[in-house]
């Protein structure tokens, strides 16, 4: 199988109206939040569609507090990306939240959320997965959260 082409641009970058999805890579009490869908045994950074009228931000938020129940956070926009796999290329926006509080995990999609040290290793895409960890984890000690 081919692996994942991911091509990082600056932030916002992107005609919000290309954008598909929205990934947030999160810390919490200096451990960086996994959330596990529940039709999956794997790992992975809450993300997720953005609907339609919603836009990228919106989207974020959203998706942090359905897959982690963050209810207090300081998000902030890491930079724009373009994936190209299985035949697609999908556009996408990348952030990076600090989360304050986190409250009780709400009953959608997600099975569990986890705190990691690292990156884990059972990841549900791991060739595109480990590059934005770098990418987001390069970012923030280049600036301040």
């Amino acid at each position: 199988m081919r692996k994942a082409v991911v091509r990082f641009m600056d932030p916002l970058s992107i005609a919000e109206k290309n954008l598909k999805y929205s990934i947030v890579c999160s810390r919490y009490q200096d451990n960086w939040i996994f959330v596990r869908n529940h039709t999956r045994k794997t790992w992975e950074m809450p993300a997720g569609h953005i609907e339609t009228n919603e836009t990228a931000l919106q989207a974020a938020k959203r998706e942090l507090y359905e897959e982690t129940g963050a209810i207090s956070f300081n998000l902030r926009t890491i930079c724009d990306y373009t994936c190209d796999w299985k035949g697609e290329t999908n556009y996408g926006r990348i952030y990076f939240a600090n989360v304050v509080q986190l409250g009780e995990l709400p009953p959608f999609e997600i099975a569990e959320i986890r705190l990691f040290k690292n990156l884990p290793e059972n990841l549900t895409y791991p060739d595109i997965q480990n590059l934005i960890f770098e990418k987001v984890k390069n970012c923030l000690l280049t600036t301040n959260p």
